[in-house]
């Protein structure tokens, strides 16, 4: 455990000016960012008496091994600043919003050429339009159901869209007047993207003019003696009356706000947000996170709405009013300290003036009391519900380094398995466990390529040769690069005015280790694991540890956590470590292997049906992959484009007349071989081949 006294800074070297200070640990990852208006006063706070520091900032500087600062000149520059590297290094401690539960939205696939709308659980993605989020599934499916018959877009997946485009005949929902049906051209691209706009403004809270519209519509309908168009829009209007009638107005006014409000303890804080468009509530979102340290009201506002604000705006491609990513106003429970420059960064971030301010009558302040109780509900909820998990995942990690006699708890577990059939398609899965929780952007997944003839034994030690030899080059060629540069030539600083300077500073991106100097993200093996796990017993174990030794790799663990028992094997040990069965420790270890098993057999699987899954396209010459997809997409199938002439497949952007022959030729080819076969098997002579034997048909 680093000792925090080995990197403080000298005495007098920290600057009292504002800025943005970080924390990095003996790999030198960013594990902290965070910004003051006098880093040497923040910066001496976390070098007090442990004893007297929160749990997690002392869990914290006891990670970390250097700390650098960089010095602002504003505000704005400070928010720009922290939120730039929390994006860039996803520190591990700081202040994360991820919801404590997904919550499904209503997702619009505007970056498609037929835009589908569907309900949506994950990460955020350019060009999709998100409505929500919703507290229940159940609730877009139903107000969906009900706008289907009002805006009829298309809501089946791709692969439905295509089957029925190739057979021409719509799903049931075009029967039924709830799709426009453009999988078979019952409406263009235009049209239909003409449809599902009209859907987007009606959700963003232009309601009363596509009602106006239908009336009118209704009206001349009725006027021209058409009563049964006339009945239908009726119905029309009586569906988007319903589906505006679940969305409560709470401010008479017409207000475009986001609601905050917080609830929490000295370690935990739960925050909710109601977005209200229109003075209606348009959707509702909730957090909870862990607090690195002491942190008041006032300081969960100004951190939430940068990472918050600052996620949303980089989602959003347009400019248009109902995509911002700021509200006019933002309703909050305190002001922060720099609400100058939060408002004018978030003024910034939209276009124009954003206000936030505290409510203090009327129905603002209502609204906001109704957000609060929502938060301490939820953080109540979160109490209840994750208590256990959280105690049990640090008995697991404590129960794993007594039992196997680590000398720290291992924050970072990394499992590997083997899946094959009967040693074909081998491939390998790496999962990452960090704080008893998977981290699924770190996972990897390998080809075996030397190992495979050696069963699983040499597989596994193929794996962790390649893992730790990518590591050995990701890192130890950088700092060696590092230690050669010239140590005074240190950045000075963004251009801006900014100044970077500490007593151990970061080298240039280029050189940090682990980091990638084009993305500015760790590499994919930058960082080693505190305990390696396989999935096997002592002959794995002893073939991972051998790789481990050969390559000089001291400072990781190993273990083995066999089926038959669930025993766990150290390596040189003649007998195995038993954990009780109703260890936490050993179901954190059985969770690793499982989900190390589950990553490895779903890309066996892919693998498997890839090399089943063959096209007659693929002897083309030069035909590669997308010039493949696109003759399927445009024809619908093999059979039809074997029935097209060179001219028609020339015409095809991107192909010309000698690559159309030449995907003819390979078709009506293999139609010829497969002939040929077939009379081979039947024991018939070739068409002109007179008197061959079965046993002697010519090559085609």
């Amino acid at each position: 455990m680093p000792d925090p006294a080995t990197y403080r800074p000298a005495p007098g070297s920290v600057p009292e000016a504002p800025g943005v200070y970080r924390f990095s640990d003996t790999h030198r990852r960013v594990i902290y960012v965070g910004k003051a208006k006098s880093l040497r006063q923040r910066l001496n706070s976390y070098f007090a008496d442990l004893a007297n520091l929160h749990p997690r900032t002392r869990q914290m500087v006891t990670t970390a091994a250097h700390v650098e600062w960089t010095v602002v000149g504003t505000e704005v520059e400070a928010l720009q600043l922290e939120y730039n590297w929390i994006k860039e290094f996803d520190p591990r401690f700081n202040v994360r919003y991820r919801d404590d539960k997904t919550y499904p939205v209503l997702a619009v696939t505007m970056n498609e050429e037929f835009p589908r709308l569907h309900v949506y659980r994950g990460p955020r993605r350019k060009g999709v339009r998100y409505f929500g989020p919703y507290a229940h599934a159940w609730a877009i499916r139903e107000t969906l159901d009900m706008l289907l018959r009002v805006f009829p877009a298309r809501t089946c997946s791709a692969g439905v869209f295509r089957r029925h485009g190739q057979i021409g005949r719509p799903c049931l929902l075009g029967y039924i007047d709830k799709c426009s049906a453009p999988c078979v051209g019952r409406v263009d691209e235009s049209q239909h993207r003409d449809i599902v706009q009209d859907f987007c403004d009606f959700l963003a809270g232009r309601t009363d003019h596509l009602v106006r519209q239908l009336e009118r519509r209704m009206a001349e309908a009725s006027h021209g003696l058409e009563f049964e168009r006339a009945a239908r829009l009726r119905d029309d209007i009586g569906a988007l009356r319903r589906a505006m009638e679940k969305q409560a107005v709470v401010l008479g006014d017409g207000t475009d706000a986001d609601v905050v409000a917080f609830a929490q303890d000295e370690l935990e804080a739960a925050v909710q947000v109601f977005h209200v468009r229109g003075g209606r509530v348009r959707g509702q979102r909730g957090w909870v996170i862990d607090k690195v340290e002491p942190t008041d009201t006032a300081q969960l506002v100004e951190r939430f709405l940068t990472q918050f604000y600052g996620e949303q705006a980089a989602l959003v491609e347009s400019a248009d009013e109902a995509q911002q990513p700021v509200p006019r106003e933002v309703l909050v429970p305190e002001l922060p300290a720099g609400v100058e420059g939060l408002t004018e960064w978030l003024s910034a971030l939209r276009g124009s003036r954003v206000g936030i301010r505290v409510p203090q009558r009327g129905d603002k302040r209502a609204l906001a009391e109704t957000v609060a109780r929502n938060a301490a509900e939820a953080f109540t909820q979160h109490k209840l519900r994750r208590a256990g998990d959280l105690t049990a995942r640090s008995a697991a990690l404590q129960e794993i380094q007594d039992g196997l006699g680590l000398d720290s708890a291992p924050l970072r577990i990394e499992c590997v398995d083997v899946s094959h059939v009967q040693g074909t398609n081998v491939v390998a899965s790496l999962v990452v466990f960090e704080d008893g929780l998977a981290k699924k952007s770190d996972y990897r997944r390998f080809e075996i390529r030397e190992g495979a003839a050696g069963g699983d034994v040499a597989s596994i030690a193929e794996v962790v040769r390649r893992r730790f030899r990518r590591h050995a080059a990701e890192t130890e060629g950088e700092v060696d690069q590092t230690q050669r540069d010239d140590p005074g030539n240190v950045d000075a600083g963004r251009g801006d005015g900014s100044d970077i300077a500490s007593p151990d500073p970061l080298p240039p991106r280029a050189h940090r280790p682990g980091i990638d100097p084009e993305t500015g993200r760790p590499r994919r093996f930058a960082y080693p694991p505190n305990l390696l796990v396989v999935d096997g017993g002592q002959p794995q174990v002893e073939a991972a540890a051998d790789v481990l030794a050969g390559l000089g790799v001291t400072d990781v663990a190993i273990c083995g956590l066999a089926k038959r028992l669930e025993e766990v094997w150290l390596p040189a040990e003649p007998d195995p470590v038993i954990f009780s069965r109703t260890s936490e420790g050993l179901y954190l270890l059985q969770r690793i292997r499982d989900e190390a098993h589950r990553f490895a057999i779903t890309y066996h699987r892919q693998r498997r049906s890839k090399g089943m899954t063959s096209s007659e396209l693929d002897a083309v010459p030069g035909l590669g992959p997308t010039r493949r997809s696109a003759l399927l997409k445009h024809f619908g199938s093999v059979r039809r484009l074997k029935a097209a002439d060179v001219g028609e497949i020339a015409a095809l952007p991107g192909f010309g007349p000698r690559t159309a022959a030449a995907v003819q030729a390979a078709l009506h080819g293999a139609d010829h071989t497969a002939n040929q076969n077939a009379d081979h098997r039947s024991g018939t002579a070739p068409v002109g081949v007179p008197g061959a034997a079965p046993d002697e048909v010519p090559a085609s």
